[in-house]
C-alpha cells in the first residue's frame, strides 16, 4: 500500500474533532472524509472504500462499537482505530476483540494519533529490514491471543519491563519482538539471550561484557548483549534459570542502568529496555528463595501471559496454513492438507505448542511428494489421533473395495485433478482414467 494514498475515515459526533483530525491528516498528505456518526460511517464504507477508520466509540445512535461490527462485516479489510475517553487495558482488549487495530485516548493527542496511524501502515506494507534481519509474524485470532497482543501494543509505548508468562513454544520470543517493533526503539537493535542455553560461568561475560584479561582466554575486550543493544530492547529468555549471583547483578543494571565489565572497574551507562519471559511460576520460586524477589518486582512492571496452543484451537487453521506457506518447496505452491491430516492436527494437544506444530508441518512437507499431506506425513503421536470418514474403511474390506475408495478419497482432496491425483497414488493418469472406468466412477 502506498501511505501517500490512504484514505481516511474521521468518525466523531462533536465537529470540532472531525475537523482538528482532518486538517492534521491532510497535511501528512491523506485523502480525509468525515461522518457524524455511527450510522452514516458504516454507509461511507459500504459505499466507498476506505483504508482506515478512526472513530469515537461513544456517539449517539450506533455508538462506536456497533459501527465497528458493522464495519467488519462490509469491509473486513479496513482498518481501524478507536477514540476514547476511557483509557484502561480493558478498553483496548475489548476494542481488539472487535477488530480494531489500536485505540487512542481523549482528549486528542495528536502525536499519539500518528504514531498509530504509523504502525498500521507499518502492519500492512512490507517492512523494511536488513537483510538477514528476523521476520516477526504473529498468527492469531482467539480470544486469549487478542487479548495478550492487545497489552504488548499498549505497553510497546512506553519503556516499562514486561514479564512474558507460558510454556515452552507458545511464542514469548515472537511477542517480545513485536514489543520492540512496535515501540519507539524499533530502529535499533533488538537481543535475545536464552538464560538457561548459556553455562553459567559464561552468561555474566555474555551479558555484561569483559575486558582483556578477566579470565582465562579473555585475550580481547567484549562488549556484553547490554552495551551491544545500546538504545535498542534485550531479551532474557527463561530469565527464571538465572543463579543468584548473576541475578543480583540484573537488579543493579534494571536499577541505575549502568553495568560493569567483568574483571573491569568503570561504570558503563547504557539505555536499553529489558523484556523477559520464563515458563516457570517466579512467584513460587520466589517463595522457595530461588529467584530475588526485588528482580521480580522490578521485571515484572507488567506481566502478559501466553496461552498455550491447547486454549487457542481456533488458531490452529491460521498457524497451519502459515507454516504450509512459509515453509513451502522454492518456486512451488504451499501444499495443502488432507481433511483427515487436518482433522489429526486439530485432535492433537500440541504440548510443544506452536513450535511442535511449526516442526510437524515443515516435517510433513519435506517427507509428502505430492501437493497433499496425509496422516502418514505427521508424526507418529499425530497420527494417532487422525481417522474419519474419508479414510479407506475398516479391515475386511476387498482390495477392489479397498482400492476404489482409496481412488474416490484421492480424487476429492484434490478436487478432481486426475493429473495430481495419479502422481500421489503412483500411476500413470492412464491407469487411473483405466481405473476410474472400471469402477464406473461418477465425477
Amino acid at each position: 500500500m502506498d501511505p501517500s494514498r490512504l484514505k481516511i475515515l474521521v468518525v466523531d459526533d462533536q465537529s470540532s474533532v472531525r475537523e482538528l483530525l482532518r486538517a492534521v491528516f491532510e497535511s501528512d498528505g491523506y485523502e480525509v472524509e468525515t461522518a457524524p456518526d455511527g450510522g452514516s460511517a458504516v454507509a461511507a464504507v459500504d459505499e466507498r472504500y476506505h483504508d482506515l477508520v478512526v472513530m469515537d466509540i461513544r456517539m449517539p445512535g450506533i455508538d462506536g462499537v456497533e459501527a465497528l461490527r458493522r464495519m467488519r462485516e462490509v469491509s473486513p479489510q479496513t482498518g481501524v482505530v478507536m477514540m476514547t475517553a476511557f483509557a484502561s487495558v480493558e478498553t483496548a482488549v475489548e476494542a481488539m476483540k472487535l477488530g480494531a487495530f489500536d485505540y487512542v485516548t481523549k482528549p486528542i493527542d495528536i502525536e499519539e494519533v500518528r504514531k498509530v496511524v504509523a504502525r498500521w501502515i507499518d502492519s500492512v506494507t512490507e517492512p523494511r529490514e536488513e537483510p538477514g534481519a528476523p521476520r516477526t509474524e504473529i498468527v492469531g485470532a482467539s480470544e486469549t491471543m487478542r487479548e495478550a497482543l492487545a497489552v504488548a501494543h499498549r505497553v510497546a509505548e512506553s519503556d516499562a519491563s514486561v514479564l512474558l508468562l507460558g510454556e515452552s513454544g507458545t511464542g514469548k520470543d515472537v511477542v517480545a519482538r513485536e514489543i520492540h517493533r512496535a515501540s519507539e526503539r524499533a530502529g535499533r537493535s533488538f537481543v535475545a539471550v536464552n538464560c538457561s542455553a548459556i553455562p553459567e560461568g559464561l552468561l555474566e561475560s555474555e551479558l555484561f561484557g569483559h575486558e582483556r584479561g578477566a579470565f582465562t582466554g579473555a585475550v580481547r575486550q567484549k562488549r556484553g548483549r547490554f552495551e551491544l543493544a545500546d538504545g535498542g530492547t534485550v531479551f532474557l529468555d527463561e530469565i527464571g534459570d538465572m543463579s543468584p549471583a548473576l541475578q543480583a547483578k540484573l537488579l543493579r543494571f534494571l536499577q541505575d542502568h549502568t553495568l560493569q565489565r567483568v574483571g573491569g572497574g568503570k561504570d558503563i551507562t547504557v539505555d536499553v529496555r529489558v523484556v523477559a519471559a520464563t515458563n516457570r511460576d517466579l512467584e513460587a520460586d520466589v517463595r522457595d528463595g530461588r529467584f530475588r524477589e526485588d528482580l521480580y518486582f522490578r521485571l515484572n512492571v507488567v506481566t502478559i501471559a501466553l496461552p498455550p496452543l491447547r486454549d487457542r484451537e481456533g488458531d490452529v487453521p491460521l498457524l497451519v496454513d502459515h507454516f504450509l506457506r512459509q515453509h513451502a518447496p522454492a518456486d512451488s505452491k504451499p501444499k495443502k492438507m488432507s481433511p483427515s491430516a487436518m482433522r489429526a492436527v486439530m485432535a492433537y494437544d500440541w504440548p510443544g505448542n506452536v513450535r511442535e506444530l511449526e516442526n510437524a508441518i515443515e516435517r510433513a512437507v519435506v517427507l509428502s511428494r505430492g501437493e497433499t499431506i496425509f496422516p502418514e506425513h505427521l508424526p507418529a503421536k499425530v497420527q494417532a489421533v487422525a481417522g474419519g470418514e474419508d479414510d479407506v474403511g475398516p479391515p475386511g474390506k476387498t482390495i477392489r473395495e479397498v482400492e476404489r475408495d482409496l481412488i474416490i478419497k484421492t480424487l476429492r482432496e484434490n478436487d478432481g485433478n486426475r493429473t495430481r491425483t495419479a502422481e500421489i497414488l503412483g500411476i500413470s493418469r492412464r491407469t487411473l482414467q483405466n481405473k476410474i472406468r472400471e469402477y464406473e466412477l461418477d465425477l
